[in-house]
C-alpha cells in the first residue's frame, strides 16, 4: 500500500526529479491530512450554478482560502445579471517577473440526482473509500493518525470536475511558499461559478476586465489526465452546439393493432432519420459535416503518433467489443468533429408499454466542433440534411394546415449556448516551457493532445483577451464526472499538487 502522510509517498518511482519537486512531495506528504480535511470541507457545500446562496458560499470560501494562503487582491468579478455567480479572482504579481499566468478552474458542479448515487452516499457528503466503489472499494472514516493510501478515493460532487482543480491550484501555491521557493512568474488565479452552466456570463467578465486578465498563457485545471495514468497536457479544446428534434405522426395516440401499417410511426420516422445521418464506420453523412476543418500541423500530427494506445483498457473497462470509427483509435475520434445522440424518447417502453402508435419522438443531437467548424454553420449543415431527406422544418408546434399539407413534420430548434473550438500551438515558447516543468515531475513521457475530446468556452479567451490556452489536468480518468458517484483518486490529487507547483516555478 502506498501511504501517504505520517510516512511519506512510498514506493513513488524513481527517476532524475528536481528538488524542487521533491520538496514540494515532502510538503504533500506531511501536510496530507490537513488538505484532505480542508478538502472535505469545501466539496461539502452544494455548488449547483442556479443554487445562488450556496454559490455565494463556494466564493466566500474560496476567497477566504486565497487570503490565508496571501494571494492578494482577492475580489469577486460579478456579472451584472442579479445572482448570475461570479468569478473569484486573485493575483500574486513577483519583482521581476516578464511572463504571467493565470490558473482557471470552475467551481461550480453538475446538478445531482441523490437517489442515483450509490447506497450511502451523499453528493455533498464527501466519503473516503479504499478504492472505486465498482471495483470492490470500501467506506472508512478519515484516519486519525494521518496516513492516507494513494489508491484510496474521496466521492461527491465536483470532487474531480472542479473543485479538484481549484483546490489543487491553490494548493500548490501555497506549497511553493511554504516550502522556500517562490514562483517565477506573475501568478492570476480565476475561478469560474457556472461552467457547468454553459458559461453565459463569461464573456461579459472577460470583456469587463480585460486589463486586469492580460497574461501570457491560461494554464486551464480541469479533466482528466490520460486513461493511461500518464500525465497529459492538452492544447485545444472541441466546441459544442446542440439540435432538438421533434417529429410528429397522429393528433391523437392510435391503437396499434387498429392502425398499425397505415398510420405513420413517428417514432420509426425519427429513427430512420437520425440512420441517414452516420454509416456504418461512423463517419457523418450530413453534407459538408468535415469541409472546414484546419488539419493539425506537422507537430500535433506527430505528438498524436506517440499517444498511448489505451484500445484494449477502455474496451475492457467499458464492456464493449467494437468501436463506432474502427479505423480510428480513441485520440483520432476525438480530434474530428461528431454528432451523437444525446437521447431519444418516444411512447413508452417497460412495465409502461402501451400497444400503441405514439404521437411524436425527440431527439437531441450533439454536435462536437473542431477547430475550423462554426457552431451556427454547423448546426444549418444538420437542418439542411433533414430538409434532403424530404422533411417539413418548422420551429413550432404544428398547425392543422402544416399537418394537413406535409407528411413529414419535425420542429427543430437550434440550441442557442453553442460555442467554437480552440486550440494553441504546442510550438509556443512558453507551451514549451510548460512541457519542461510538468516533465520534471513524472518519470513517464507526458500525452500531448493538440485537442480535448470535452470541451470548454476557450474560444472567449481568444475573442475577449487575445489569450493563449493549455489544459493540465489532474483528475484520473475514471471519476464519474458529470454523473453519479462522482469520485477523486487521492494519488491524483497530490501528484496534481506537484504538477501545478512545477508550471507555477518554471524555469
Amino acid at each position: 500500500m502506498l501511504f501517504l502522510g505520517l510516512i511519506g509517498f512510498l514506493n513513488q518511482p524513481s527517476f532524475a526529479q528536481s528538488a524542487e519537486t521533491l520538496s514540494i512531495r515532502n510538503y504533500g506528504s506531511q501536510n496530507a491530512d490537513k488538505i484532505i480535511r480542508e478538502f472535505s470541507e469545501f466539496l461539502s457545500i452544494p455548488n449547483v450554478a442556479s443554487d445562488t446562496a450556496n454559490i455565494r458560499k463556494n466564493a466566500a470560501a474560496i476567497m477566504d482560502m486565497m487570503q490565508k494562503r496571501g494571494v492578494k487582491n482577492v475580489q469577486l468579478l460579478s456579472p451584472a445579471a442579479p445572482g448570475a455567480p461570479p468569478a473569484v479572482y486573485g493575483e500574486v504579481m513577483v519583482p521581476g517577473a516578464t511572463q504571467t499566468l493565470i490558473f482557471y478552474a470552475h467551481y461550480d458542479g453538475q446538478p445531482v440526482n441523490p437517489a442515483q448515487w450509490a447506497a450511502g452516499l451523499e453528493p455533498f457528503g464527501p466519503k473516503l473509500f479504499t478504492g472505486a466503489i465498482d471495483k470492490g472499494g470500501k467506506n472508512i472514516p478519515f484516519p486519525a493518525n494521518g496516513k492516507y493510501d494513494r489508491d484510496w478515493r474521496i466521492y461527491a460532487r465536483s470532487a474531480s470536475d472542479d473543485k479538484g482543480g481549484v483546490y489543487t491550484i491553490l494548493n500548490a501555491y501555497e506549497a511553493l511558499t511554504k516550502s522556500g521557493m517562490k514562483p517565477t512568474t506573475n501568478l492570476k488565479f480565476f475561478f469560474e461559478g457556472e461552467e457547468e452552466a454553459g458559461s453565459p456570463h463569461l464573456d461579459e467578465i472577460l470583456e469587463k476586465h480585460q486589463s486586469l486578465l492580460q497574461s501570457d498563457l491560461w494554464i486551464i485545471c480541469d479533466g482528466p489526465v490520460h486513461q493511461s495514468g500518464k500525465k497529459q497536457i492538452v492544447f485545444g479544446v472541441r466546441g459544442d452546439a446542440h439540435i432538438d428534434l421533434t417529429v410528429y405522426g397522429p393528433k391523437r395516440p392510435l391503437h396499434s393493432g387498429h392502425y398499425g401499417n397505415w398510420a405513420p410511426n413517428p417514432a420509426l420516422m425519427l429513427a430512420k432519420l437520425l440512420a441517414s445521418m452516420k454509416d456504418d464506420d461512423g463517419r457523418v453523412l450530413v453534407k459538408g459535416f468535415y469541409d472546414d476543418v484546419i488539419p493539425l500541423s506537422a507537430s500535433e500530427k506527430k505528438a498524436m503518433r506517440e499517444v498511448p494506445s489505451v484500445e484494449a483498457q477502455m474496451k475492457s473497462e467499458l464492456g464493449i467489443s467494437a468501436t463506432e470509427m474502427p479505423e480510428s483509435v480513441l485520440n483520432e475520434a476525438i480530434s474530428m468533429p461528431s454528432l451523437n445522440i444525446n437521447g431519444m424518447q418516444s411512447g413508452n417502453v417497460g412495465k409502461m408499454a402501451s400497444n400503441q402508435i405514439p404521437t411524436f419522438a425527440t431527439a437531441v443531437l450533439d454536435l462536437r466542433l473542431v477547430l475550423g467548424n462554426d457552431a451556427q454553420r454547423q448546426q444549418q449543415k444538420v437542418i439542411d440534411h433533414i430538409a434532403a431527406q424530404g422533411y417539413h422544418v418548422i420551429d413550432h408546434e404544428p398547425t392543422d394546415a402544416e399537418r394537413a399539407n406535409y407528411a413529414k413534420l419535425i420542429k427543430v430548434i437550434p440550441g442557442d449556448d453553442g460555442y467554437n473550438a480552440q486550440r494553441t500551438s504546442m510550438d509556443l515558447p512558453i507551451a514549451q516551457k510548460v512541457i519542461a516543468a510538468v516533465q520534471t515531475t513524472t518519470p513517464d513521457p507526458l500525452v500531448l493532445q493538440p485537442t480535448s475530446g470535452g470541451s470548454l468556452p476557450l474560444y472567449l479567451f481568444v475573442k475577449y483577451l487575445n489569450a493563449n490556452t493549455m489544459t493540465v489536468p489532474i483528475a484520473n480518468h475514471d471519476n464519474n464526472q458529470h454523473a453519479e458517484n462522482e469520485n477523486i483518486r487521492l494519488g491524483n490529487l497530490f501528484d496534481g499538487l506537484e504538477t501545478m507547483a512545477a508550471v507555477m516555478g518554471m524555469r
